[in-house]
């Protein structure tokens, strides 16, 4: 065979579409495409964003469909900015062929994800959120009777060096710069004044006093990783019998856990009654941070939901006299939920799903940082992020595999497998071949199985195998 040389120059000016180049696809997005054709993707979407679109008139838009989907890539693909989406949908002929897009049509820019975004409302947002969960549903997969709650923040699309005073205006390198004057440094320079600002005492920045100009709705807060950022905080909310997400609510950095959790609630429940469940939600599972004597009793009293959540450890003894007798009745009847077995063994659910979910969606999914501005610009986007984890899980319940990487993970194990297979086979043969073959053969196994399940030979049982 002659070796191949690169070409100089384009043989021909015009090529025909026969001779371009095909994607065989990928299994992942060809299973995802088949699920989201048999529940009518595509017309639910157009039904949805028709109302907001001018019918016969200018030229046609991207297709709703192709919106969406290109969000779904953004998850799966673990893919932060709109740029990156729109390079990787103009790149990759298998997200290509997952998009519908013609062989020679080009791919849509990341100018058009921001106009669609701009021109669809919160509400198409939700409603496509649900509309997965309503797919799920028909599955026989989501339940919603025990719900899991917790939080996470996300990083907002803003400095902190561009904040500014909310009653002045004063913006922070001035307000640097006053403090250095009273401590009687003349003209500092911005390096000087960053110097002078790591070494002062007391520095601390409040959000009543500072805001971000460029977005109203971020708050300073300290992040996962010990960082003081321009944040937002995102609440899940889990089914613990399916570890699908029945709301992503974002709301300011700086909301209180119990006062976010009546609002997720109420929100849960009315997701689950657009979707047309049947069962009512029955127990809330949270951590320390969500116990709240007044929002227990809310729970209780409004929405009929019992409170499997765990008390803080402050020594703090209550007067009940000056309270109502269901602020009371609240709080033992959580504490003696949580002393059951059940309240643990709910607690320990939630420690995995929920956590799980912020690691899929904001880790591996690439939604810790936010490059939209405004909550309500976080809410679609990170509505369509977390749908797309939806749909992940239901992937992973119907067909085993919940992201396109997960491909290779599996062909990984199974080589991993067969090396440990030829490694082992010489010394099993061997065992089984002489006279005291039965003791050697049976450590041959467990030295077999206690590879396989990664432990170590004295504990094989550790991990159930």
């Amino acid at each position: 065979m002659g070796m191949g040389r690169q070409g100089g120059s384009q043989s021909g000016m015009w090529v025909a579409t026969t001779e371009l180049p095909r994607s065989p696809g990928h299994t992942f997005y060809d299973k995802l495409n088949q699920l989201l054709a048999e529940a009518g993707f595509d017309r639910r979407c157009e039904e949805l964003c028709a109302p907001y679109y001018a019918d016969g008139t200018g030229r046609p838009s991207i297709p709703p469909g192709v919106y969406f989907r290109m969000l779904f890539v953004g998850y799966f693909e673990g893919l932060t900015a709109q740029r990156a989406i729109a390079w990787k949908c103009a790149d990759s002929l298998s997200v290509r062929t997952f998009l519908g897009l013609e062989v020679t049509a080009a791919a849509p820019d990341h100018s058009s994800l921001t106009r669609i975004r701009q021109r669809l409302p919160l509400e198409v947002h939700v409603q496509a959120f649900q509309w997965v969960l309503e797919v799920a549903q028909a599955k026989g997969v989501l339940r919603g009777k025990v719900l899991a709650i917790d939080a996470t923040t996300l990083e907002a699309n803003a400095a902190m060096k561009s904040m500014v005073r909310r009653v002045s205006g004063e913006k922070w390198l001035a307000y640097l710069r006053r403090l250095a004057a009273a401590e009687g440094l003349d003209d500092p320079s911005d390096e000087d004044l960053r110097r002078f600002d790591r070494k002062r005492k007391g520095k601390k920045v409040s959000n009543t006093e500072w805001a971000s100009p460029i977005d109203p709705d971020a708050r300073i807060m300290k992040m996962k990783d010990g960082r003081t950022r321009f944040s937002y905080k995102a609440e899940h909310t889990i089914d613990l019998d399916s570890d699908l997400a029945v709301t992503a609510e974002i709301y300011p950095g700086d909301t209180a856990d119990g006062e976010s959790m009546l609002m997720s609630t109420a929100a849960a429940q009315e997701t689950l009654a657009a979707i047309g469940s049947d069962e009512p939600v029955e127990a809330l599972v949270g951590d320390k941070g969500y116990h709240k004597i007044e929002s227990l009793a809310v729970l209780r009293e409004v929405h009929g939901v019992r409170t499997f959540i765990p008390e803080r450890q402050d020594g703090v003894r209550h007067n009940w006299r000056d309270r109502p007798a269901g602020d009371k009745a609240a709080f033992y009847l959580n504490r003696r939920r949580m002393q059951r077995a059940r309240g643990w063994a709910l607690s320990r659910r939630r420690s995995e799903y929920v956590e799980r979910s912020f690691a899929h969606t904001c880790e591996t999914g690439g939604g810790r940082r936010v490059w939209v501005r405004g909550i309500d610009n976080v809410r679609k986007r990170y509505l369509l992020h977390v749908a797309a984890r939806n749909l992940g899980v239901l992937m992973r319940t119907l067909f085993g595999v919940g992201t396109p990487r997960s491909l290779q993970g599996r062909l990984a194990v199974l080589y991993a497998l067969l090396a440990v297979l030829t490694h082992h086979y010489r010394h099993l043969l061997t065992a089984y071949t002489r006279p005291t073959r039965a003791p050697a053969l049976r450590a041959g196994l467990r030295t077999f199985v206690s590879r396989v399940c990664f432990t170590s030979p004295a504990a094989p049982s550790s991990t159930g195998c």
